[in-house]
């Protein structure tokens, strides 16, 4: 969409912080792109020159560990703004950013990201974002040292139904791999097969090829917390 103004999107980010001067301005300088499911939006140690707003699809950004295994960080959506940190800092990305589904994103450029960054109720959105990043790393330090899988996973699928929402059939809407959701939790693929039959097999959840749906969120919640009963 050429008019910033008009598009709904940036409602869902700092972006809804803008004048309606500065989206015009913005306008003159963004450009809309597209991915193909599958494909690398960002490198790991590559410097950014500007910052994608996700209008649709979805991505994950991902890190590979010394064994050169990939770990999954964190999952992206349409409305939230990828790049930031490495712009601000003007430090190479950190992390992958790979599309999971086809991506059209609005690619903005530094410049013009900075001087969105004049205006304060933006500048102090973007700042909560940092902080808000640094505080999920943290938790997935935490949750690989003191939780279980089966916790790390019930806490996992409660925050990708949070995240995504379900389908019609109330299944969480994202397909996810046994390999990818091990990536998640930082754990090996059989594990996670191994409780999500049990999970399954007590009527927690249940699971259709990649498809997994909630039955008891309650008692997963339960699971995602230490409590056994």
């Amino acid at each position: 969409m050429k008019n910033c103004n008009q598009c709904l999107i940036r409602t869902l980010n700092a972006m809804k912080e803008l004048s309606s001067e500065e989206l015009d301005r913005l306008a003159l300088y963004k450009k809309v792109v597209h991915y193909k499911k599958g494909d690398t939006l960002i490198h790991e140690g590559q410097m950014i020159n500007g910052i994608f707003c996700i209008m649709s699809g979805k991505g994950k950004l991902t890190r590979y560990n010394s064994m050169g295994k990939e770990q999954i960080v964190r999952f992206i959506k349409s409305g939230n703004l990828i790049g930031y940190r490495s712009v601000i800092s003007n430090e190479p990305a950190s992390l992958n950013f790979q599309a999971i589904e086809d991506i059209t994103a609005c690619f903005i450029p530094k410049t013009a990201f900075e001087d969105m960054l004049e205006n304060r109720n933006f500048s102090r959105r973007i700042m909560k974002l940092l902080s808000e990043d640094l505080k999920q790393a943290n938790l997935f330090i935490t949750n690989l040292s003191n939780h279980t899988v089966k916790e790390r996973l019930a806490e996992t699928l409660l925050k990708l139904e949070e995240i995504f929402g379900t389908d019609i059939e109330g299944n969480i809407n994202i397909a996810l791999s046994r390999e990818e959701l091990s990536s998640i939790i930082g754990t090996a693929s059989e594990s996670v097969i191994r409780v999500l039959s049990a999970l399954k097999k007590d009527g927690i959840i249940y699971t259709k090829a990649k498809k997994i749906k909630l039955l008891d969120k309650a008692r997963l919640q339960q699971i995602a917390e230490g409590i056994t009963t």
